[in-house]
């Protein structure tokens, strides 16, 4: 049994909320179900939000002692290039990040980083689970990528959706609607596209709702289907939300 997390983007406080309306208990350092039941995330902890280290600081922990699922996206890839030196731009919520980090001591900063590059590098493109028949991925994967050898297709796929390669008029890159087409049996549970609300289509689940632009953070029940909102504490900004044709 498992509850997964959508794109959380430093809304630390939704989080703990989340959590315990979930069911989870902290003492430990870690959130423990009652029921045994485990934690899985989307990805994109981090960026944009207040407190992306207190996010990140409670997904070490849970790296720690073994417990993190956790499918990275392509936030948690940009703030692995930076942390690698790499010259990246300080933009679309990554700043946010480095503010944080900025405001550490030279010390403090360098041992975050570097435990993040460890967190990141140790962590799967994407996770199956319950004998295959769940899929966690950032921004989703198609049938015919389950299971196939990571090549850069596939890993652009994860972090980023299914992308044409074409930007739009506001500079966002052009993505397909690859859930609308998408025949497999494995469900697959994503987020990276905030949605007003969760999206079933086939056997998908976008649980991506906008949290860090003032809409909700939710987590998914498996094999419930259920989903479990909270509301986002952040400034509503309804222009971030993607509508999608039926």
């Amino acid at each position: 049994m498992y509850d997964i997390i959508g794109d959380i983007h430093g809304c630390y406080d939704e989080l703990l909320d989340l959590l315990t309306t979930l069911g989870y208990s902290l003492k430990s350092g870690i959130p423990i179900h009652p029921s045994g039941r485990e934690l899985a995330f989307v990805g994109d902890g981090m960026d944009r939000g207040p407190s992306s280290l207190q996010v990140m600081q409670l997904l070490f922990a849970m790296q720690d002692k073994n417990t993190l699922i956790y499918s990275p996206g392509n936030h948690c890839n940009k703030l692995y290039r930076y942390a690698m030196g790499n010259n990246v731009h300080h933009t679309h919520g990554l700043e946010t990040t480095i503010a944080e980090l900025d405001s550490l001591s030279t010390e403090n900063r360098a041992q975050t980083l570097n435990r993040y590059k460890q967190f990141y590098e140790a962590l799967p493109l994407y996770h199956q689970l319950d004998d295959g028949k769940l899929i966690v991925a950032h921004a989703g994967l198609s049938e015919q990528m389950i299971g196939a050898p990571i090549s850069r297709d596939v890993r652009t796929f994860v972090l980023y959706g299914d992308v044409s390669g074409k930007t739009l008029p506001d500079g966002s890159p052009e993505r397909r609607d690859w859930a609308k087409s998408y025949d497999g049996s494995p469900w697959i549970v994503y987020g990276h596209t905030p949605v007003f609300e969760r999206r079933f289509m086939q056997h998908t689940v976008n649980i991506d709702t906008g949290c860090v632009f003032g809409g909700k953070l939710t987590a998914l029940r498996w094999p419930e289907l259920e989903t479990v909102s909270v509301d986002s504490q952040q400034p509503f900004q309804p222009e971030k939300f993607t509508v999608y044709s039926s």
